[in-house]
């Protein structure tokens, strides 16, 4: 980088331009997104059915089926992070957890990334406990109708279709 500036500072999007020297010497300029990262839960019921969330997204301005998941905030450890998520979202909590593995959403415009988990042995705790202006409905899947509904295309969210892979992989091939 020679020199960059911030060109947006809002509550969600921290927007960047870097003024940048290629391999090949030339210079170019470089807009991207700050982000400060997520995480993504697969809730695994003792039944085996998935906890999915329907959400209202503004930007589509319409509902979207994903799974539980939130940002990081500054200073919390991701397994913290997708402790909190989970209760909030869902009311339950998690005697088992892991770290399946992360992945990077938006490569050429941003640096997020999100970090996923598989939440097992669930308890229900209380109810949900929603930000303000978060309405979230709870669905109950098993994964092959999770799958089916990614093949079907009533799941589009990315991070749910890349979560819901890893858990085909991890629940019926233990990795």
């Amino acid at each position: 980088m020679i020199d960059g500036e911030q060109v947006f500072g809002g509550k969600l999007l921290d927007v960047r331009r870097d003024r940048v020297r290629l391999a090949n010497g030339h210079e170019s300029m470089r807009e991207y997104v700050v982000h400060q990262g997520a995480v993504v839960v697969i809730p695994v019921l003792d039944s085996g059915k998935l906890i999915l969330e329907r959400q209202f997204r503004y930007p589509l301005r319409r509902p979207f089926l994903e799974l539980p998941a939130g940002k990081i905030d500054p200073g919390e450890g991701i397994r913290d992070t997708a402790r909190r998520e989970l209760l909030e979202e869902t009311g339950y909590s998690a005697g088992s957890w892991r770290h399946l593995g992360v992945m990077h959403p938006c490569i050429g415009y941003s640096n997020e990334r999100i970090e996923i988990f598989i939440a097992q042995a669930l308890t229900r705790e209380s109810g949900q406990q929603l930000d303000h202006g978060e309405i979230i409905d709870l669905e109950y899947f098993s994964l092959d109708e999770a799958l089916n509904a990614v093949r079907t295309g009533e799941v589009t969210d990315g991070k749910t279709i890349a979560s819901l892979f890893w858990a085909e992989k991890v629940l019926r091939e233990g990795w």
